[in-house]
């Protein structure tokens, strides 16, 4: 929904209709709690399973247990149970609203966010991956630098996923 209406009203996380990032990410979880998604429905049964989640709750807690090092580690626990939404909010908002562009005709208000991208492995350069969306390699220019493509790159070499050509 947020690539076919990116930053229009019907854009379930555009930071353009919004005051600040809790608001605009408690209006995704709706639209999309409401949005019925029949590609995977039973991974979609586990996934969204309290179980599951608290599986994983419990592997990041024996992570934690196994490698803090000090108390204070442990802090950062609810940092890691939320980093789905916390991700989230910073990629929508960061990327739709500072930046600079490399494609200003796409119709959104998509932006690059390289000062902080580092931080979200290569997600921030949301006007490339608006401008082509199916490319492995979020970076366009000769200084972006996308750092999860050369382990897709790898992945793919492994045989672990395969590329597939794209044409544009």
């Amino acid at each position: 929904m947020h690539h076919a209406y990116s930053d229009t009203e019907k854009d379930p996380h555009t930071p353009h209709f919004f005051k600040e990032v809790f608001t605009m990410m408690m209006h995704n979880k709706d639209v999309y709690n409401g949005v019925n998604f029949p590609v995977y429905p039973k991974i979609d049964r586990i996934a969204d399973h309290t179980a599951t989640r608290l599986a994983f709750a419990g592997l990041y807690i024996l992570f934690y247990i196994n490698f803090a090092t000090a108390w204070w580690m442990y802090l950062l626990l609810p940092i890691h149970f939320l980093i789905g939404p916390i991700q989230g909010a910073i990629v929508n908002w960061a990327g739709h609203k500072y930046g600079y562009r490399n494609f200003p005709g796409e119709k959104d208000h998509s932006k690059n966010t390289l000062f902080i991208d580092f931080l979200m492995l290569g997600e921030l350069f949301q006007n490339n991956h608006h401008h082509a969306g199916a490319r492995p390699n979020f970076a366009a220019k000769w200084w972006e630098i996308d750092p999860v493509y050369p382990i897709i790159k790898l992945f793919n070499k492994l045989g672990i996923i395969k590329l597939i050509p794209l044409k544009y």
